[in-house]
């Protein structure tokens, strides 16, 4: 055992030495391996990445949330849209009846959001700001984090108090800290607010969620009062799901009060749609595992030309020493030790090859990381993933040239040119 690790030690060292001697063609050898790996790693990288960050978003939004609208989210193609048009807005007096009579809520809250208001204080000021109105429970059933100061207290949202929570992005470009806009009165669309709160930075959504970096969070029955959400918003409701209470459970008691709410008779269609986070990750699901054949397919194609560059290389290598393989085999060396000498060579190769690939897609991490779209990571799972496929490559592609080798004969490969 220990004499076979040695030869096998001695045929690596040679290997390595046969790479440092050839560079060029070692290099033609590794960029195709590399470029495979970097392929195969990058997709599935960035595709983990890009889905984890969406699922995270989601996440945010509440998955024991259902959601109260007019639309449904996604829709369906055979239902007619002038339906969905014709249907009501939610409306603040739905929220009584849901508050009271579904069993399986614990909270529920009425909202509205209206974009590119104006928000100042003394000479400054920004545009496009997002004003959110919502009601109490709001921050029960969304998760916002508060930076300094409170959210809103029930005698505040119920008498409709000019205060308010700004966004990471409002607070920093109108005061020096969060400290300094404490207590201070803005103006957003020229009604004077108090600030009573900031919250952290979240960043920027990838699926369209709520924006509170840009946003200004006022108390529904004082931002009623800038903005009539029944003409220029698009309202829905926040019902939160009880501990171990199932999703379904929840909508079905909700339909039912909401029905009876709106004086719907037994065989009239809903004038509502009752969304959840859910729908989403079906959808996700289905476009996420599309993409990853997608790429799986482009970057098995890389990783198969970059195996064919690895295999020509090592018919070269072994054409280049059957003399020494002939002087091998005459003085005892097994088949199996030529057969492991070179499939150890290609191995090696497609591991050199991966590794430079992983580092390629480990700068790509960075670059990314640092524009700030979103956070992509490189995971020990991947690298590991990466050196094995390089692994494999190499036995597969090097397999049939170290197979002719140790089938050569050692008279005939002793006197080969």
């Amino acid at each position: 055992m220990i004499a076979t690790l040695k030869v096998l030690w001695n045929s690596f060292k040679m290997a390595m030495q046969e790479l440092r001697v050839n560079k060029l063609r070692t290099f033609l050898s590794l960029f195709g391996i590399t470029i495979g790996i970097f392929c195969i790693i990058a997709v599935f990288t960035l595709t983990g990445s890009l889905e984890h960050n969406i699922r995270k978003d989601l996440a945010d939004l509440g998955e024991d949330v259902v959601y109260m609208q007019k639309w449904p989210w996604g829709g369906n193609g055979e239902y007619p849209w002038w339906k969905y048009m014709n249907r009501p807005e939610p409306e603040y007096k739905d929220l009584k009846p849901i508050q009271d009579k579904v069993q399986s809520a614990s909270f529920a809250s009425f909202n509205f959001e209206s974009g590119n208001k104006k928000v100042e204080y003394g000479d400054d000021y920004m545009d496009g700001v997002t004003m959110m109105a919502v009601s109490n429970d709001y921050d029960q059933i969304q998760a916002l984090q508060i930076l300094d100061g409170r959210f809103f207290a029930n005698s505040e949202s119920n008498s409709g108090t000019n205060v308010a929570i700004l966004g990471y992005t409002i607070w920093d470009g109108l005061f020096p800290s969060p400290e300094a806009a404490m207590g201070k009165l803005v103006k957003v669309a020229g009604r004077d607010v108090k600030v009573i709160g900031v919250l952290k930075k979240k960043g920027e959504s990838m699926i369209g969620g709520p924006g509170y970096d840009n946003a200004i969070i006022l108390p529904y029955r004082f931002a009623r009062t800038v903005v009539d959400e029944r003409r220029f918003a698009d309202p829905y409701i926040l019902v939160k799901a009880k501990p171990n209470v199932s999703m379904d459970q929840l909508k079905d008691e909700l339909r039912g009060v909401v029905r009876a709410a709106h004086r719907l008779k037994p065989k009239e269609e809903d004038d509502f749609a009752l969304n959840e986070i859910s729908t989403a990750n079906d959808s996700l699901n289905s476009m996420f595992g599309a993409i990853n054949v997608g790429g799986g397919m482009i970057a098995i194609f890389a990783l198969i030309v970059g195996a064919f560059g690895i295999a020509n290389i090592m018919f070269v290598t072994v054409k280049e020493r059957t003399n020494i393989i002939g002087l091998k085999k005459a003085i005892g060396a097994r088949r199996g030790i030529i057969l492991m000498e070179f499939l150890l060579e290609a191995v090696s190769l497609c591991l050199l090859g991966g590794s430079f690939g992983l580092v390629l897609v480990y700068l790509l991490t960075l670059i990314i990381n640092l524009s700030g779209t979103f956070e992509m990571v490189l995971s020990l799972g991947s690298v590991i993933f990466g050196l094995c496929v390089s692994a494999g490559v190499g036995m597969l592609a090097g397999f049939i040239p170290a197979y002719t080798a140790s089938k050569l004969d050692p008279v005939v490969a002793i006197r080969s040119n």
